[in-house]
Parts: structure tokens; C-alpha cells; sequence
């Protein structure tokens, strides 16, 4: 289905995930509302860094999904909603596990039940892999249990089962994705790919610090998740109320992903160990690999792009934000 003239809303559209997916409705000829989290200064995170052409199509607004006036009055009108936005960063759920339960689980529930209230056609609800804590069996199916290993992922269970609860008690028509690690331009340091990349380009680094190199990860292009999206939003044979995995298929460990980063950057620094990036020990994920293949036969959704172009692409963006002095030399646990 095409998005053309479609009213569509993005929260967190000011995100790494959100700001792809945002540009990939707008070529879609989508009539998109994009929320950015309000802050003071004058700033719509990512949306800033997209071409202007594109920028100029969108219905830019600020908020924040805690307030649920707020998310009623721009829920009003839409067709679909993509419900992004989101407290991510595990590290900081250590510290401040209330404000992601409220971001979160009350957030998600503000966007529901404005959903519900104005008829809203279709939202796509945002989980993540994380929620399945560390793998019991592979490749992770959505029948596999869900387990909180950080407060983080706490949240997002407890909003992945909300918009269950809101599917079976009201009929509302909507879908849960649940994208495995996602990378590409635009995401944060506290990622482990861009935190590799950036101190492997970056002149004022002598050494790629990592933490634990050794879990597994499943990881995908970003604009592979954001059309995963779109194939969430439009496709006709999914269940409302239940979670689909979307992610490459391919399992690669921190080790050898730092390998590859720095053959493709032409690195030769040394990689050394910093215990300050490890996450406490029963809160490591030390596996994940993603069985998407109910989402691939429901929506028709594959992922097309390699690790390796993926990572080449990525490094290319690197190159022009170290070239230009825009990075911010962050001290975060991998994730």
C-alpha cells in the first residue's frame, strides 16, 4: 500500500529510527506530523539534519507523549500513528527507572487511548529486542519469553503489554514491532557501532575502548527497520494486538564487528578494555538473533542491505561529522 496522501503522525520522529523513517514516508508521499520532544533550544533533533526540501513537507510540532492533551489533540485527524518516541538509553534506566516508566508505559498508554477515542485506523507500536533479554533459545521467535533486565526493558514489556491489552479489551488496531539492533547514520553513542566507529576515526582517540566484546548481536540497517515499519502500517494479513520481530537474520559478536569496523576504516589502533562500559553482569544480553520470519510472510518484509555496505555507509557519515568537529566524546556502556 502506498502512503501517498495518507495523514500519518511519527512520535519521536526526532530520533535515529524516528528521523529515517519520517524521510522514507514524506518520498512515500505521506502528509506527515512529526513530534519532537519540546526542549528550549529550538531544535527538532534530527529532523534538523534532514534535507530541507523534506523538512519543508512536514507538520513539525513539539511535545512531549507524557501529556495526554497534548496526545489527544494531535492524534486527532490521523490514519496511522507510529508511536517511536521513547526513553532508550539502558544505562541511564539504572539511574532513573521512574521517568522510563513514565515515558514509556504512560506515554504508549496516552497514544492508545487517543487512538481509541478518535478512530485512529492504525498504530504501530515501537518494542525492541531487548525485551527478550538474553536468549534462551535461537533464533528468537515472538513466542519467546520476555524477560526485564534492565529497567529499560521493564518499560517496554510493560508498554508492549498495554498495547496488547488495548487490542483485546477494545478491538484497537494495533501492531507491535519489535526491531532487533538497528544502526546506521544519526545514532547515538550510546550504540556500540557509532561508539566504535567514532573513536576508530576520531584523531583525539589513541584506542578503541570497549567493554564486553563478546555477546552476540543481530543487526540491521536502519532504513531496512524503517521500511519494516511502513510493511507494519500498511500490510493487510497482520494480527492487532501482537509483536512481530524484524531484524537481519545474521548473528555477529562485539569482537568480530569491531574487526570488521576497523578494516573498513583502515584503523590500526589498539582495542583495550574499559570496565567502565560494562553493564552489571546479570543485566547483560549476551545473545540475540532474530526468527523474523512470521513478519516476512504476513508483510513480504525483507532486510536488504548487508553489515558490511551498512557499516560502510555508517563510517561515510562518520568521516564528514569528525571532518566537520561534530562528535560528542561519549562515556556509555555498551548496548
Amino acid at each position: 500500500m502506498s502512503y501517498s496522501g495518507m495523514r500519518v503522525l511519527v512520535t519521536g520522529a526526532d530520533g535515529f529510527i524516528g528521523s529515517h523513517l519520517t524521510e522514507a514516508l514524506v518520498r512515500d508521499g505521506a502528509k506527515v506530523t512529526a513530534l519532537a520532544l519540546y526542549n528550549s533550544f529550538d531544535s527538532h533533533g534530527w529532523l534538523d539534519d534532514v534535507p530541507e526540501a523534506t523538512r519543508n513537507q512536514l507538520n513539525l510540532v513539539r511535545g512531549d507523549v507524557r501529556d495526554a492533551a497534548f496526545i489527544g489533540r494531535i492524534v486527532q485527524g490521523q490514519e496511522i500513528v507510529f508511536h517511536l518516541a521513547a526513553l532508550i538509553a539502558i544505562p541511564h534506566s539504572y539511574l532513573a527507572a521512574q521517568s522510563y516508566v513514565e515515558t514509556n508505559v504512560l506515554g504508549t498508554l496516552n497514544v492508545l487511548e487517543a487512538a481509541r477515542q478518535h478512530g485512529t485506523e492504525r498504530i504501530v507500536h515501537t518494542s525492541t529486542s531487548e525485551v527478550y533479554g538474553t536468549a534462551l533459545t535461537m533464533p528468537i521467535s515472538e513466542t519467546h519469553p520476555l524477560q526485564g533486565q534492565s529497567p529499560y526493558s521493564a518499560s517496554k514489556i510493560g508498554a508492549d503489554m498495554m498495547a496488547e491489552a488495548f487490542a483485546r479489551s477494545f478491538g484497537l488496531p494495533v501492531v507491535t514491532l519489535r526491531p532487533f539492533n538497528t544502526f546506521g547514520p544519526r545514532q547515538s553513542e550510546r550504540a556500540i557501532i557509532p561508539t566504535i566507529i567514532r573513536q576508530a576515526l576520531d584523531p583525539a582517540c589513541t584506542a578503541i575502548m570497549v567493554g564486553d566484546t563478546t555477546p552476540i548481536r543481530d543487526l540491521t540497517f536502519v532504513e531496512d527497520t524503517a521500511a519494516a515499519f511502513m510493511a507494519a502500517g500498511s500490510a493487510v494479513a497482520v494480527d492487532y494486538g501482537h509483536a512481530y520481530n524484524a531484524g537481519s537474520q545474521r548473528a555477529v559478536t562485539v569482537a568480530d564487528l569491531i574487526e570488521l569496523i576497523r578494516e573498513l576504516s583502515a584503523c590500526q589502533k589498539p582495542v583495550l578494555r574499559d570496565e567502565t562500559r560494562m553493564r552489571p553482569v546479570n543485566s547483560e544480553v549476551r545473545a540475540l538473533l532474530a526468527d523474523c520470519s512470521r513478519f516476512e510472510r504476513e508483510t513480504g518484509w525483507r532486510p536488504r542491505t548487508s553489515l558490511r555496505e551498512g557499516l560502510e555507509r555508517t563510517i561515510a557519515w562518520w568521516l564528514t561529522r569528525v571532518a566537520a568537529g561534530q562528535v560528542r566524546r561519549q562515556k556509555d556502556f555498551i548496548t
